[in-house]
């Protein structure tokens, strides 16, 4: 499974930045206690050490909170064939939310993991996810970590079409996921 790896930040300069985003986020580019906020190369601008990419894994810097806003993701994505997205991250209800929307827009099907992201304010999660999945699914849909880590689980048998052991009592179309 390709993991993608993103954080939002702008250059050093700050010329990515757009002026109504300064305003209202002032501190952008200011010093903080990790270095300037929210500028490419500055501590904390670093994804967390649990989950420092390991070879081959891409990492998409962005200067908006969608992931494929002035990005290269979609040609990363469509390199590797992708069509379905697992999206998880922070915060939920803005970067999370862009980046499924965006990829929603550009035909891709998303499945965003509740516990795999957050937000400041659990109201906030909760309009997320009802958003997400509201009219059927409308941008696409919502799992637990433990709902998905049981779906990827090797030990799961996955059927497809026609691929249906006998001693199952599934219909030959049904597919498992």
């Amino acid at each position: 499974m390709l993991v993608v790896h993103t954080r939002e930040g702008h250059r050093s300069d700050m010329a990515d930045c757009p002026p109504a985003k300064k305003r209202r986020s002032p501190a952008i580019g200011e010093p903080g206690p990790m270095g300037r906020i929210l500028i490419r190369g500055e501590y904390g601008h670093d994804i967390v050490d649990e989950l420092t990419p390991i070879v081959g894994e891409p990492i998409i810097d962005k200067p908006g909170k969608g992931a494929f806003y002035q990005t290269d993701l979609a040609s990363i994505l469509q390199i590797h064939r992708i069509e379905s997205l697992i999206v998880c991250g922070v915060t939920t209800h803005v970067c999370v939310h862009t980046t499924i929307r965006e990829a929603n827009d550009r035909g891709f099907e998303c499945l965003m993991v509740e516990d795999g992201t957050a937000t400041f304010d659990v109201r906030d999660q909760e309009a997320a996810i009802r958003m997400i999945n509201q009219q059927g699914g409308i941008f696409g849909w919502t799992t637990t970590a433990t709902e998905l880590l049981t779906v990827l689980s090797p030990e799961r048998t996955v059927y497809k079409r026609g691929n249906v052991n006998a001693d199952d009592n599934e219909d030959s179309t049904q597919r498992v996921l």
